[in-house]
């Protein structure tokens, strides 16, 4: 798949996946989001930049980091997530916090411009890996932080075979190379290639839990990175997707509900 075309296919799936992705992911990504923002470090008045930002959970609370006297600027690939994000930030009273759709690998500020730029869970995602950790160093100030949060190794995600049950149904080739960056350290070798120093890796294995079956597959399909390879399914093959995806993750089982193993790794590295 060619990157403009990858761009597409993230950019219109995360539009489909906007209105459910809290429901499905909200309280399973907080552990990640945690670490990230604990090594942030986050001062009063700091300026944040958060991309990949989806629904603003990460913006938010570093907001509340900042504080009044800091701004926080939230982007994202997804129109939709950005319109979300907007409002909420309208709701909140928040006027100095602020959304723009823009491409991880094409950051429109000027060079140094932010104390911290953060990435929680975004960066997989993205078609240049190098060239989007070499933007986020870009627009760190000297001193700063840059820091990225992604999935671990493939094997420590339980819930990972989703992506093969949807590519036996639709050809698609979203996220191809999801599981890379949390493998080795490959995201730590990225950072120090772009120039980040001081850089160190850390992580952390959770449990994504979830009531139900219908619950586990509304996260996994409608409200993740499948959404829109997801809504071209008919209801029949909705429902035997479904079913692969319950066997998949049956080891996982507990009671009517399931804790499906999760590893997160989280890196930071400093701009000298």
């Amino acid at each position: 798949m060619d990157d403009r075309l990858q761009h597409r296919v993230q950019r219109y799936g995360w539009d489909r996946a906007a209105a459910t992705y809290e429901q499905g992911w909200q309280k399973q990504l907080e552990p990640a989001q945690t670490l990230l923002l604990e090594l942030a470090a986050l001062r009063p008045g700091e300026r944040v930049l958060d991309l990949a930002c989806g629904t603003g959970l990460v913006t938010f609370r570093a907001a509340d980091a900042v504080g009044p006297r800091g701004e926080v600027i939230g982007t994202d690939i997804s129109d939709a997530m950005i319109e979300q994000c907007t409002r909420a930030a309208g709701e909140r009273g928040l006027a100095r916090v602020a959304f723009r759709r823009m491409e991880a690998e094409k950051l429109d500020f000027p060079d140094a411009s932010f104390d911290a730029v953060l990435c929680g869970l975004g960066m997989m995602y993205v078609v240049d890996f190098e060239g989007s950790i070499r933007e986020m160093h870009r627009v760190t100030k000297p001193g700063g932080r840059a820091v990225s949060a992604v999935w671990g190794r493939r094997d420590r995600c339980g819930w990972a075979d989703i992506f093969e049950i949807v590519q036996r149904r639709v050809n698609t080739d979203v996220c191809p190379m999801f599981f890379q960056l949390g493998t080795g350290d490959l995201q730590k070798s990225l950072f120090e290639s772009v120039g980040l120093t001081n850089v160190r890796s850390q992580g952390i294995v959770v449990s994504l839990d979830y009531d139900s079956g219908e619950a586990a597959c509304g996260a996994a399909f409608a409200g993740g990175p499948v959404a829109m390879a997801y809504s071209r399914f008919d209801a029949a093959t909705r429902e035997s997707a479904h079913a692969d995806y319950l066997q998949s993750i049956d080891g996982h089982r507990r009671g009517a509900g399931y804790a499906i193993p999760g590893e997160f790794v989280v890196t930071i590295g400093s701009r000298g």
